[in-house]
């Protein structure tokens, strides 16, 4: 079996007609184009991964290490052999599940932007062609730059949950989808998790007026890198807000899978600047960008970054026209000292301890909350692009939460982001078999 398929466009599809509400009342989604899958052929071309590569392009030939001994491995941990490779993977990702039509809805749905203002956002739901959804989950994306990258706009790697019967919502961020044209406030936490929730509210009631509304009521989150700590801040959101049974908005969470995650903003800015060194260096004007931008700062990018990055801002990151692969190479540098200025890379000075203020307030450690849903996080100590020492972070801060913790040697960060979808696809699986055996 490939690996990937050929890619498809959207269209209006009368032999699947998702969009006919007529007499379901004023439902905030708004579909505006529509997509049927086949995955028997393998995962869809238009597939990116975390470092912006399209997934046919992927190739690892290079065995993973095997395991050492002080990984820290969690129940029903990924497996971890030496033969392990990317490729090797994506073909497993394959072997679960048994719907292989599948049917993507993109819409627009009502949210707010980093003024608290009113703002159309858009986003995906994939939906098993046959059948009613088992559950429905929640995707918040990995880090993407180009527009093409957006979940509406591609395949999600996550959309091959959906062969096991899942439905899923994936929002697109500000600056993505309809945005595109917007900045995308890069790591603002909280508002970033309130476009997350706004669309699983937007999508809630079209879900029950074309009769695909999930078995299972409660949600399970997701999310990987960018959305590994979105997911987590989107749990904050959820229990914080909506978790009152007798609301109308009450949302009931039945698990978390957080993998990769920059938790700690000002700790993996503060590895960029004591390593000198910038694994992911699209990372270091995002990140900037992000803090100054979307907490309005009183300081330029010029204040923090090298004056030729400075220059290739609109061009490289905000036209959204390259993948964070095209990124990075055009930068060409992952040396910190060559993108940042002297007074950013000065920890001590006043710019940076008004950055580290942002940095602390969007990391999701600093909140004043332990999470209630059962977390699985998963982290590798050899990520190149979020730093270990999130992990560990997390760990420490949320030492009495209900988290599984998995944490190991499984490679860099891309192949750990394989082997996280997979193993969610593992614990969703081993939990199904659990229910049917107790059931019986």
């Amino acid at each position: 079996m490939a690996v990937w398929m050929a890619g498809c466009q959207f269209r209006q599809d009368e032999n699947v007609d998702f969009t006919d509400l007529t007499g379901a009342g004023n439902l905030t989604f708004r579909v505006i184009g529509q997509n049927e899958r086949d995955l028997s052929e393998g995962i869809p071309s238009d597939c990116y991964l975390p470092d912006g590569t399209p997934v046919w392009e992927y190739s690892d030939a290079v065995e993973s290490e095997p395991a050492s001994e002080s990984s820290e491995a969690g129940p029903a941990g990924p497996r971890r052999t030496s033969s392990v490779t990317g490729a090797g993977i994506l073909q497993e990702l394959l072997k679960y599940g048994n719907q292989n039509k599948i049917i993507e809805v993109v819409g627009t749905y009502p949210s707010i932007d980093i003024d608290g203002n009113p703002i159309t956002l858009s986003g995906k739901v994939m939906l098993p062609k046959n059948g009613i959804p088992k559950r429905m989950i929640i995707v918040s994306h990995y880090t993407v730059c180009s527009n093409a990258e957006a979940p509406s706009n591609c395949f999600s790697l996550e959309g091959m949950l959906v062969r096991s019967g899942y439905g899923l919502i994936i929002p697109d961020y500000i600056g993505y989808g309809v945005t595109a044209k917007e900045v995308h406030p890069y790591l603002v936490m909280d508002v970033t998790a309130h476009n997350v929730v706004d669309m699983y509210l937007a999508v809630k009631p079209w879900l029950e007026a074309i009769g695909r509304k999930a078995d299972d009521p409660s949600l399970d989150l997701m999310g990987y890198s960018q959305g590994g700590a979105t997911t987590m801040a989107v749990q904050y959101l959820i229990e914080t807000e909506y978790s009152n049974a007798s609301s109308i908005d009450h949302i009931m969470l039945h698990r978390v899978f957080a993998g990769g995650g920059p938790y700690d903003v000002k700790a993996t800015y503060e590895r960029f600047v004591n390593t000198d060194t910038a694994g992911y260096p699209v990372a270091v004007p995002l990140v900037l960008q992000g803090m100054i931008k979307g907490n309005k700062l009183n300081m330029q990018m010029e204040d923090m970054m090298q004056p030729w990055l400075c220059e290739h801002m609109e061009n490289w990151i905000n036209s959204k026209r390259f993948t964070s692969a095209q990124i990075n190479k055009l930068i060409g540098t992952k040396v910190t000292h060559e993108l940042l200025t002297a007074e950013a890379m000065e920890q001590k000075s006043e710019k940076v301890a008004e950055l580290y203020k942002a940095m602390t307030l969007n990391s999701i450690i600093a909140y004043d909350w332990d999470p209630r849903a059962p977390v699985y996080m998963m982290h590798s100590m050899d990520d190149e692009t979020v730093p270990y020492t999130n992990a560990t972070h997390a760990r420490t801060h949320w030492k009495d939460a209900n988290i599984t913790y998995n944490f190991g040697h499984y490679g860099g960060h891309v192949m750990t982001c394989l082997r996280f979808i997979y193993t969610v696809q593992e614990l969703l699986a081993n939990e199904e078999a659990e229910r049917k055996k107790y059931e019986n």
